[in-house]
């Protein structure tokens, strides 16, 4: 039997907002990975080299990216007509992924080994938030009595409420189950039976945020929810509560939640998402106390990229050998999920 050709394949990406994402993603040996699994392009295709790359790319079966990767035109799409697969070591594939989809292109994302830090990342913020660790950080030393500035309900009992039932939410059910909490769940998908299989109580918007003491947004960003979180949900949080931003700032109607987080400084807002992003330095949202703001680090950092480089390759592996893709996106999936 005549020996397989080896699959042509090239590394796409752009230096991203951290500055070494391709580097790092497919680094400790797993770009070496590729070269022995393929037949790999030897020069890294960026936006600024992709003209010169390209007639070199015809032949060119599978696309390996992560954060960086440009938006692919149909001018580029037309001149690799034999792109079958894109990789994409990374979580979201809104940006990009619809062109390659309407041409019949399979896209597998690592959205699903982005989520696992995001929700280790929720998981210890709502720990932190139900004991009143950030007003505690601000109010001790203020107060006569220090042990007067605790706020907290503690981890026993409480309410959390998780807006979404996508990858991230799920893992955050997952990873509450260890504790004594009741947990509620916002998802217009999420039907009363999957409800029931997870364990947690399907209830309205409003709701969550009136019965949570604990609020953690993790909506798809759709134009749907766009501004969905408005002044009116904030201003019905139970005294002392916290809102957990991991999802997309775009979610939120600022504007109307700095009012509320403004009359109210007993609730607590933690944004690791905003929008714009990076937070201006002028922004309303740095001048609040209750308001505590990180740079988007929920997601895979430093050796957490192992995992979406190794789902990845696992992914390549099954799709080279034939078998079922378990992380490929279709084109629903861009309607549902960040």
């Amino acid at each position: 039997m005549a020996a397989r050709a080896p699959i042509k394949a090239a590394l796409f990406g752009d230096t991203g907002i951290a500055g070494e994402e391709v580097e790092n993603v497919y680094g400790d040996g797993r770009l070496e990975q590729l070269r022995q699994a393929t037949q790999l392009y030897p020069v890294r295709v960026r936006s600024d080299n992709i003209d010169r790359c390209l007639p070199h790319l015809k032949d060119v079966q599978v696309i390996f990216a992560t954060w960086g990767l440009f938006p692919l035109t149909a001018a580029y799409l037309d001149r690799m007509p034999a792109l079958q697969a894109l990789f994409y070591a990374a979580g979201t594939v809104k940006y990009f992924a619809r062109p390659l989809l309407e041409r019949g292109i399979t896209v597998v994302s690592a959205s699903a080994a982005n989520a696992l830090p995001v929700a280790e990342f929720t998981l210890g913020q709502i720990l932190l938030a139900n004991k009143g660790y950030w007003r505690n950080v601000r109010e001790y030393g203020k107060a006569d009595d220090y042990l007067r500035a605790f706020r907290g309900r503690g981890n026993y009992r409480v309410t959390v409420s998780l807006l979404g039932a996508g990858q991230i939410g799920r893992r955050v059910i997952e990873l509450l189950r260890s504790f004594q909490m009741d947990i509620l769940v916002f998802d217009p998908y999420l039907t009363e039976e999957e409800a029931g299989k997870l364990g947690v109580e399907s209830v309205s918007l409003s709701e969550a945020f009136e019965r949570g003491d604990v609020v953690s947004n993790h909506l798809a960003d759709v134009p749907a929810t766009a501004g969905l979180l408005d002044g009116a949900l904030f201003s019905r949080m139970p005294p002392n509560a916290t809102f957990i931003n991991t999802g997309r700032g775009r979610t939120v109607n600022e504007a109307e939640m700095i009012k509320v987080l403004r009359l109210r400084d007993d609730i607590t807002a933690l944004l690791d998402v905003t929008d714009p992003e990076p937070c201006p330095e002028t922004a309303p949202l740095r001048k609040l106390p209750n308001v505590s703001i990180t740079s988007h680090i929920a997601g895979a950092q430093k050796e957490e990229f192992g995992r979406l480089s190794e789902l990845i390759l696992e992914e390549f592996e099954a799709w080279s050998e034939g078998r079922p893709l378990r992380h490929a996106v279709t084109m629903e999936m861009l309607e549902t999920v960040n």
